[in-house]
């Protein structure tokens, strides 16, 4: 097949640092063309891919100086995108809606993967309008406030399998990693940690739009003697940081519809205490990959029982659930039944 993926602009794929979205996008475009497809990635600049890279800015928005629209860049790729379609068989968005009044008046099937949260009320409206795109839910939780989008599928995210390192568990410590937010609860992370008489390292990254309240919430709480902060940390940094770990703390407030830290942890043998929230049902076995909790003692009182958890087994789930190879192949799935379907309504109006 003759592939398009499209990521958003504002992190390189893959990401230097943080970026779950173009993190997945890195993975499922390099996949693809190690299974044998003519993959072209447009993307920003400075990423680097197995694929044939068109790039739509010298380098990730986040990091290009006096940048002020963020918008403009993303549509000057959609217009050579749309001048570019009759080269492919298939267009895969990762950049949410931008690109459906464009893609809709082309003849060539696409589909959108819904990488973000669905509960914003704006949404609504966008897929009462667009409600014959085609789209991929990353969880099926993740469909309940939008249900009347047009979902195909739902794809879990995936690993590459030799990303991350198993490791022994045995540094003595908790783990949280990802992003510091109030919906991501770091100051319950600190309190579980500190309930079960462990010590926890963090190691996440402080947007903007968190700065304050990571100034006035969290960073107090960072002189406790049981908490390190590390800061951002990269991929090469996460095998052993994770693999050290004797668990995953993973305490969200909000509708998770994913959460990549999670299958990070199980690549590294690392079981997960997650609050029932959003995917986390879908993505932790219970007893097997780690424990889902409903409150913070409960939390605190399931990392006496990590040491009851195989490492080996935890590393097997991902395996068999988690990888990269799994998630292109349910891509590469749902693109050929949109070819066909695309085929049989051209026969049709033949």
């Amino acid at each position: 097949m003759k592939i398009a993926q499209v990521s958003s602009l504002m992190e390189a794929v893959p990401p230097k640092l943080y970026g779950g979205t173009e993190r997945i996008v890195a993975y499922l475009t390099d996949e693809l063309v190690a299974l044998g497809h003519d993959v072209t990635l447009f993307a920003s600049g400075d990423s680097i891919t197995t694929a044939k890279l068109v790039p739509g800015w010298p380098c990730a928005l986040r990091l290009a100086p006096g940048m002020r629209d963020y918008l403009a860049p993303h549509m000057v790729l959609l217009e050579e995108l749309a001048q570019r379609a009759d080269e492919f068989d298939l267009i895969h968005l990762h950049i949410d809606y931008l690109g459906y009044p464009t893609l809709q008046r082309l003849d060539v099937p696409y589909l959108a993967t819904l990488h973000g949260r669905l509960d914003l009320p704006e949404l609504q409206r966008v897929y009462d309008v667009f409600s014959e795109v085609p789209v991929v839910s990353i969880s099926d939780c993740q469909r309940e406030p939008l249900p009347q989008a047009n979902y195909v599928r739902t794809v879990y995210h995936g690993l590459p399998d030799n990303l991350l390192r198993p490791g022994s568990g045995e540094g003595g410590y908790l783990a949280f990693i990802g992003r510091i937010s109030p919906e991501k609860a770091p100051d319950a992370a600190i309190r579980i940690a500190g309930r079960a008489g462990m010590k926890i390292k963090i190691a996440a990254k402080v947007d903007k739009v968190d700065q304050e309240y990571f100034a006035r919430e969290i960073e107090p709480l960072l002189a406790q003697p049981h908490v390190e902060f590390l800061g951002e940390i990269d991929d090469r940094r996460k095998s052993d940081f994770l693999g050290n770990a004797a668990g995953l703390l993973f305490p969200i407030v909000w509708r998770e519809p994913f959460g990549l830290a999670m299958i990070e942890a199980m690549a590294c043998g690392t079981p997960v205490i997650a609050m029932r929230n959003g995917s986390v049902p879908e993505v932790i076995d219970e007893g097997v990959s780690g424990f889902i909790v409903e409150s913070e003692a409960e939390a605190a009182r399931a990392v006496a029982r990590l040491g009851q958890l195989d490492r080996r087994g935890v590393r097997r789930t991902f395996e068999k659930r988690f990888t990269a190879r799994r998630m292109a192949e349910d891509y590469v799935e749902i693109y050929s039944r949109l070819m066909a379907s695309r085929r049989r309504a051209q026969l049709k109006l033949a």
